[in-house]
């Protein structure tokens, strides 16, 4: 067993050394701007179109409809404001739900100065989104409907292809056309990211979350659906987005994704076997221990909990003490002493909500460690609850 239990993958990975490999030329001998015209620019070039058609491949497109940004919060910020403000004259209103990454949430906020209106939806108490909520939500005014296609705290995965499906008959029976976009960040190399199956306009990708570099992003915009570019400067990207494109981590992105995809059907199978094995191994033997999210129709990797009578900060440092990383949420709002945003709009009260903890396995992870999880853990809240007083479950 290694001296440290990584369990925050859906926060972030570490890069698959095959990926760093193919990464480390662009950063020395392969180092050209590839806006230039001579060779070692167009070798730079070159590597990022490469990339560009194996992204392609995964998600079923065509090379120019992939765009690379510098991650996935800003292809998030990108697509729904370039989107909102491409659609401006056809109406004001975008659909979300309550539950989306803060990238999407704060996007549809940032609008609202703008004069647009944003609804969100509701979820049931698993974190799924209604397909029929979706479609009753559209006005003769909506541009825009944004639904992530997995939840990045409990791991429910959404039903994004009948949600669009859905939500394009009643566009359709109005007259009119609806942008669809799906946050697919933590669904990279786990689920099917074919934009036709998926039945979207526009989807988002984290690089880091798939075992690639940190600070590069995939946006996908389906020829035809309006964009206003958000970033300006440069002629980049078909116009689309301003800027010198960072090969390395283009390549690294690529890659990632490649070999993601390439060993997806190994790798779930592992880390659902481990899932399941933290699962079985809380709910119904701590007592006061509830699973978040649903059962089934979610991450192989997912295993978010709340326990009654404790903090989940407490939670986290202690098992930082044992060796055990982990964390009580998204890690875009760590430090903030809110219940879970996810949590709440799921009918969970702020009072269990702030018992929190969200283990996320990955490939390199073993049973033998999900073992030492399981007899730390325990112990842990027990020694909470008898510090705070709180040894019973909330009611």
């Amino acid at each position: 067993m290694k001296d440290y239990i990584y369990l925050d993958h859906a926060a972030t990975t570490p890069v698959d050394p095959r990926v760093v490999e193919a990464m480390l030329p662009y950063f020395t001998e392969r180092f050209g701007n590839p806006s230039g015209v001579y060779t070692l620019s167009q070798s730079s070039h070159g590597a990022m179109e490469e990339a560009r058609e194996t992204v392609a491949d995964v998600l079923g497109c065509s090379p120019g409809e992939v765009i690379f940004t510098g991650g996935a919060s800003e292809a998030d910020n990108a697509a729904i404001k370039g989107g909102a403000f491409a659609m401006r004259r056809e109406g004001n209103h975008l659909i979300t739900s309550a539950i989306e990454h803060h990238a999407v949430l704060h996007s549809c906020q940032a609008l609202d100065d703008y004069g647009f209106e944003t609804t969100y939806l509701d979820v049931d108490a698993a974190g799924l989104i209604s397909p029929e909520d979706a479609a009753e939500a559209v006005t003769d005014r909506t541009v825009l409907v944004t639904i992530m296609l997995a939840n990045n705290e409990v791991g429910t995965i959404e039903p994004v292809a009948d949600i669009s499906r859905a939500v394009k008959e009643r566009a359709w029976a109005l007259g009119r056309d609806i942008i669809v976009h799906t946050d697919a960040a933590q669904a990279g190399g786990v689920l099917d990211l074919n934009v036709d199956r998926l039945e979207v306009d526009m989807l988002t990708l984290a690089a880091h979350k798939f075992y690639g570099p940190k600070g590069v992003g995939i946006l996908y915009i389906r020829d035809g659906t309006p964009f206003t570019p958000q970033q300006h400067g440069g002629s980049q990207e078909k116009n689309r987005r301003a800027g010198t494109e960072n090969i390395p981590l283009i390549v690294g992105a690529a890659e990632a994704l490649r070999l993601a995809v390439e060993e997806q059907g190994t790798n779930n199978e592992h880390c659902t076997s481990l899932r399941d094995r933290l699962i079985d191994g809380l709910v119904g033997r701590v007592e006061g221990a509830y699973l978040n999210g649903h059962r089934t129709l979610r991450l192989p990797n997912n295993a978010n909990f709340c326990f009654d009578g404790v903090a989940g900060e407490s939670v986290l440092l202690g098992l930082d003490m044992e060796g055990i990383a982990a964390s009580s949420g998204s890690a875009c709002t760590s430090g903030s002493m809110d219940p879970s945003h996810v949590l709440t709009a799921m009918g969970v009260s702020a009072e269990r909500a702030v018992g929190s903890l969200r283990l996320t396995v990955g490939k390199s992870n073993d049973g033998e460690e999900i073992d030492k999880v399981l007899e730390v853990l325990p112990r842990i809240i027990q020694r909470l609850r008898e510090v705070s007083g709180a040894a019973q479950p909330v009611g």
